[in-house]
């Protein structure tokens, strides 16, 4: 017995014991729990006797397929192991058929193909997608700025390429582009100016976020946040009708250009995996293969999660391992394979694109030329403590947020939030330099290697031998990269770093979660390489100063470039996304691919192991998973233990005080009595006894397939009345020749439901439930159906055990 829709109590009116699955291919006996039973044949089962054909007035389901059968309602858990059935009889047919004729091996070797074929469109359509995105929200954040006179659809940077008159030092000015001061007021500097460039910022940011909120709010409430949590409880098996639909990918396509061009604190790596997965569901419906198996689907989206990481970062690899460590449930090796091909074609369409114009993937990528030292380890452990405290933080203040959000009048005004939010990072980012430009430009900003011809405040340093001011550029020749003690600019920079750093921890927390799309990755690194960045010019200015100290002696000599504050910057946004994210693998391949150097791996590597200790140590979930357990989603976690001394009657329904399970008989329901239980009950399901005298467990049917059968008996077969008998049998028994015809419903009942018994651990059945993937299991004692335990049940017990609400398990 298991209650329908489990998790959005406003949606079917009742609570709800939930019937949610996973991944099943294996079957386990428990033949030795249940010993043989004689037949009762006087309850009705067939004897040898007897034949299908017995009763010519009987409606037998076993001949025809039902439409709708082995479908599944919203907010539902697939049932994995009837689709993998249904996989392997599908597969085993077109095996056996392609041996008969040319034709059937045709179709043969196209089923086969069908799923390259699928990856590669996956592929096509994701790159190209965010390849759009990257050129409309690089254009849509330069037009806070100013505009092209050549054009209007050009951003700053393309503005400035064809001029003539651009100096290096100057790069980002040209005749070509003007500020709106320029345009309202005729002049680009002074106090007017300043004004009116703010107000434009001001108002291009709260135009662009209105917009967004607004579009998601009207057309696609589902194209909110960042996706990545919702798309890990549907690769687990949970169904959420739409959040992949057609209207959701357009929605969230043109609503994260206009968030990440507001300037809020937020990326769009997170909802890229959400758009990637909803080009997946669209294909699917394009190839039966995959269109009509929820596993198979499910499979493809795993595929499509390795792709959206892949255009997000330009590191396929990455991708594919962030698929396998971070949200894929099921993860085969046959998806391994296709997951990398369809991230390396969505990573070719991207590069072929060319959205940023330097022939990379990223706007961020950086090569370092000087290695670093052993002794560096102890700054890099030190960013990964730093990721580490800031990720348990953010989580944690983030959660308490959201929380308020939905338990106050906040969650009633998303679009005063957004605009609250937006109009409040606006007035804070716009004075400081290094917030005012989006979060990649500063990402990119903070991993440059500075170099001779730098113009940047970061590159700012005083060459000792002239004894004055000047950056790093062609006209002091190359020497002054030998003593880089920090100029004017520099330390300006540092304290507009400081102020950065402060700036984006808070906002950051406020941002993620509102009902724009909003990613986590990008400002999570922004705020790891300011740190990095800050730590990294105190390093080199310490050996600067200090050279004759033991520690640098060895390896920092007086004039030797021996600190590389971009690496410094590159480690600390790796062990802040890992302190948020608890990614390890993934993570450090991501960044490698990001540098392209193989030298960096151990710091990177160091970084984000002690991030992930740390943050750990103070909360063991990441951000998606807290955000998973916030909004009730049927999810079990497979990195949590279960450690507690109980056993399967202390979980299982009914109670002592509960009423009696509600059961289905073998025989001797009728159609009247069988549709006044449906009913009466909001469960998913029903267990099948011989009868309630014996209660001995037969099978397990599904509501929706017996409310769907019976609508078709009644639909399709003559004579089928309330009195008609309901029989769960393979072969009929004799009936009146002037009574109505009895519908069998033997093709619909699971005859081997996953059992145990009342004296099994619940650790064990945990770890069967997260590692199997069961909808619900049933328990028996020599035979004799006792009760059920259902997903949600385990999710409440798990929640009662750690001292939290057992309530909370509830979708909405």
């Amino acid at each position: 017995m298991m209650e329908n829709g489990g998790f959005c109590s406003d949606y079917y009116n009742g609570e709800s014991s939930d019937e949610l699955v996973d991944i099943s291919v294996v079957t386990v006996d428990f033949s030795e729990d249940v010993p043989p039973l004689d037949r009762d044949y006087s309850e009705g089962c067939c004897k040898g006797e007897w034949t299908h054909n017995s009763s010519p007035k009987l409606m037998d389901l076993l001949d025809e397929t039902v439409p709708g059968i082995g479908t599944y309602e919203d907010f539902n858990t697939i049932d994995w192991v009837r689709e993998k059935s249904k996989d392997r009889d599908r597969h085993r047919e077109i095996t056996n058929k392609s041996k008969q004729s040319m034709t059937a091996l045709l179709f043969s070797i196209n089923d086969a193909f069908s799923g390259w074929l699928l990856m590669l469109l996956i592929g096509l359509m994701s790159g190209a997608l965010a390849g759009g995105i990257d050129i409309a929200a690089h254009w849509m954040t330069d037009l806070k700025e100013g505009v092209c006179l050549n054009g209007f659809w050009f951003n700053h940077e393309h503005c400035c390429w064809a001029s003539n008159e651009t100096t290096f030092q100057e790069r980002d000015k040209c005749p070509q582009w003007r500020s709106w001061a320029e345009l309202m007021v005729g002049v680009s500097e002074g106090a007017s100016a300043y004004v009116v460039n703010y107000l434009m910022y001001v108002c291009w940011a709260l135009f662009f976020a209105c917009l967004a909120v607004t579009l998601v709010r009207a057309f696609a409430p589902y194209a909110c946040g960042s996706g990545i949590p919702e798309i890990k409880t549907i690769l687990s098996g949970f169904i959420i009708r739409g959040y992949l639909g057609k209207w959701t990918l357009i929605i969230k396509t043109i609503t994260l250009v206009l968030a990440v061009s507001s300037g809020l604190s937020l990326g769009k790596e997170g909802p890229l995996v959400h758009v990637a997965c909803c080009c997946a569901n669209i294909l699917c419906h394009f190839f039966t293969k995959y269109c009509r198996n929820e596993a198979k689907r499910r499979e493809v989206l795993s595929a499509a999660s390795a792709v959206g990481v892949s255009v997000a970062f330009g590191a396929p690899i990455g991708g594919v391992l962030f698929s396998l460590e971070e949200v894929s449930y099921y993860f085969p090796l046959k998806t391994l394979w296709r997951s990398f091909f369809a991230a390396l074609v969505a990573a070719f369409t991207l590069r072929s694109i060319n959205p940023f114009g330097n022939s990379r993937l990223v706007l961020f990528y950086v090569e370092f030329h000087t290695p670093w030292h052993l002794l560096e380890l102890i700054p890099f452990v030190l960013l990964g403590i730093f990721g580490g405290l800031w990720g348990a933080f953010f989580i944690r203040a983030n959660i308490a947020w959201c929380r308020r959000r939905k338990s106050t009048c906040l969650g009633h005004y998303p679009v005063v939030e957004v605009l609250v939010v937006t109009l409040v990072t606006a007035l804070l980012a716009f004075p400081n330099e290094y917030t005012q430009m989006s979060s990649s430009e500063l990402i990119s900003e903070l991993f440059n290697d500075c170099g001779l011809l730098d113009s940047s405040k970061l590159c700012n340093y005083t060459d000792n031998s002239k004894n004055g001011l000047g950056s790093l550029n062609a006209s002091d020749g190359i020497n002054s990269l030998a003593d880089r003690v920090a100029g004017p600019g520099l330390y300006t920079a540092i304290w507009q770093l400081a102020l950065a750093l402060v700036f984006k921890a808070l906002i950051t927390v406020v941002t993620f979660g509102m009902k724009v799309p909003s990613g986590l990755f990008i400002p999570s690194m922004a705020v790891g390489a300011i740190a990095g960045r800050l730590l990294g010019v105190g390093m080199e200015q310490l050996a600067i100063y200090h050279h004759d100290w033991t520690v640098f002696r060895g390896w920092c000599s007086p004039g030797a470039d021996c600190i590389t504050p971009g690496l410094y910057a590159m480690v600390g946004a790796a062990a802040c996304l890992g302190g948020v994210t608890r990614m390890t693998v993934s993570l450090v391949v991501i960044m490698f691919e990001l540098t392209g150097g193989l030298e960096y791996i151990v710091p990177l590597m160091a970084a984000a192991m002690t991030s992930k200790w740390v943050s750990d140590a103070l909360g063991r979930e990441s951000i998606y998973e807290a955000h998973i357990r916030l909004n009730g989603y049927p999810f079990l976690e497979p990195k949590e233990e279960f450690r507690h001394q109980t056993l399967a009657t202390d979980v299982m329904h009914p109670r002592r005080s509960d009423p009696p399970l509600s059961v289905l008989t073998q025989s001797g329901m009728t159609v009247e009595e069988v549709e006044r239980l449906i009913a009466d009950t909001t469960y998913s399901g029903f267990p099948v006894v011989i009868s309630h005298q014996s209660q001995r467990l037969v099978g397990f049917v599904l509501r929706r397939d017996l409310v769907i059968s019976l609508e078709n008996a009644r639909r399709h077969q003559e004579g089928i009345v309330s009195v008609s008998a309901v029989l769960f049998t393979e072969c009929a028994p004799p009936s009146s020749p002037n009574g109505p015809p009895a519908v069998n419903l033997y093709s619909i009942l699971d005859l081997s439901p996953f059992t145990v018994t009342v004296h099994t651990p619940m650790e064990i059945v945990v770890d069967i439930f997260r590692k199997l993937g069961l909808r619900q299991c049933l328990v028996t004692q020599n035979g004799r159906l006792l009760g059920i335990i259902t997903k949600k049940d385990i999710l409440k017990h798990m929640a009662q055990m750690a001292n939290r609400d057992p309530d909370s398990i509830l979708f909405n």
